[in-house]
């Protein structure tokens, strides 16, 4: 009877036990990858016949029993994926994890069996470390509308975009307002989102990534992307036309005159000008893409004023300058030298001329006076 008694009192005593397990709320954790973090037992020190375990899941990766001197990690299991990572207080039984990774993310249990059942879960997010995003300029859609006659508003197509990402949001923000969002709760994705900007727009613009503990931006810069997208400008190119060459005579002089042209290939959406210092002189718009522009200009030769060419758009210009003496050196000088090289063979031609024909005189005067000798001597 009484050794009945005391079955009786172990199995009600292990009841109670088994009943009475302790289970806390659960504590989450939100880390970066290779992060650190520790799981605490909240005891100060392990009892001698307390029986500790710790599965990730269904998986056993730790057990400390001090009673028979067991301190085990298990990082084998889960094709080794807690290799070298655990760490076991010996007297506090909590466990650390080290360079924890996205792998790590999961559900931990604690179980201490003792005098009393104690179980403990913890909740592990863990997020890969974020990159910037890219934005780049999608130049194959770039666009424009006209709003007048004498200008057109040119717009340009971004893309921000980051790759192998995952439970991450991408955002666009003008200022501070959300104009955009895309999230994903996969791993290992790649993710764009698309943005159309007015070129001469001056707010500002970045893009946002983020996930529940970080976010990387990137902030726009529309002067430098969207200058692909609306072209950037070449330098225009002035040249002499030769074949213009023109000169206008006075009583005491003549003033030489040079004919140039500035011309550009391949543009859109531009105006090409001459100027004369600072005072415009003439210009040429044009709102199509890809055509070719030239705009002409005749000065004096000894023209000592200031010349450019100017191509520009609403955001940017290219000039250049001009320079007389070089490119109107041809036109002139080679009237000149010619000129000159006429006038020597003109010079020679007559020389010769003149000898032949005093040749031709002496002869002459030398044949009449044989003749007449001839003529006098027969009479006799």
């Amino acid at each position: 009877m009484s050794h009945m008694l005391v079955l009786f009192c172990l199995y009600w005593s292990h009841l109670i036990g088994v009943f009475g397990a302790r289970t806390s709320e659960i504590q989450s954790f939100s880390k970066m990858g290779g992060d650190t973090v520790t799981l605490n037992t909240d005891v100060t020190e392990i009892h001698e016949d307390d029986d500790i375990l710790w599965n990730f899941g269904a998986e056993k990766i730790a057990e400390i029993n001090r009673a028979t001197g067991i301190f085990i990690i298990y990082d084998a299991v889960l094709d080794g994926r807690f290799r070298d990572r655990l760490k076991l207080n010996k007297q506090t039984g909590s466990l650390t994890i080290t360079n924890i990774t996205t792998q790590h993310t999961g559900p931990y249990e604690l179980e201490i069996r003792g005098a009393k059942l104690s179980l403990k879960t913890f909740s592990v997010s863990v997020y890969a470390r974020l990159s910037v995003p890219v934005i780049s300029s999608n130049s194959s859609q770039c666009s424009s509308s006209s709003s007048s006659s004498s200008s057109s508003q040119q717009n340009c197509s971004l893309v921000c975009s980051v790759v192998n990402v995952g439970h991450v949001t991408l955002s666009w923000y003008k200022g501070n307002s959300l104009l955009s969002s895309i999230s994903v709760s996969d791993l290992s994705i790649s993710l764009s989102l698309p943005l159309e900007v007015e070129y001469q727009d001056k707010n500002s613009y970045s893009c946002v990534l983020n996930n529940p503990i970080s976010n990387q931006t990137q902030h726009l810069d529309i002067g430098e992307l969207c200058q692909t997208c609306s072209a950037r400008l070449p330098v225009p190119v002035i040249s002499s036309n030769s074949t213009h060459c023109s000169s206008s005579s006075s009583a005491s002089s003549s003033q030489q005159n040079c004919s140039l042209v500035c011309s550009v290939v391949n543009v859109g959406h531009v105006t090409l000008s001459w100027y004369k210092g600072n005072s415009l002189l003439s210009s040429i718009s044009v709102s199509d893409l890809s055509i070719s522009l030239s705009l002409p200009l005749e000065v004096e030769y000894q023209e000592k004023n200031s010349y450019s060419c100017v191509l520009n758009n609403p955001i940017s210009n290219q000039t250049q300058h001009l320079d007389i003496t070089q490119l109107c050196h041809t036109c002139s000088v080679h009237t000149y030298c010619c000129g000159f090289t006429e006038a020597v063979i003109r010079s020679v031609v007559s020389a010769l001329v003149g000898v032949a024909a005093v040749a031709v005189l002496v002869y002459d005067i030398r044949s009449i006076r044989g003749g007449d000798k001839k003529q006098i001597s027969y009479i006799l």
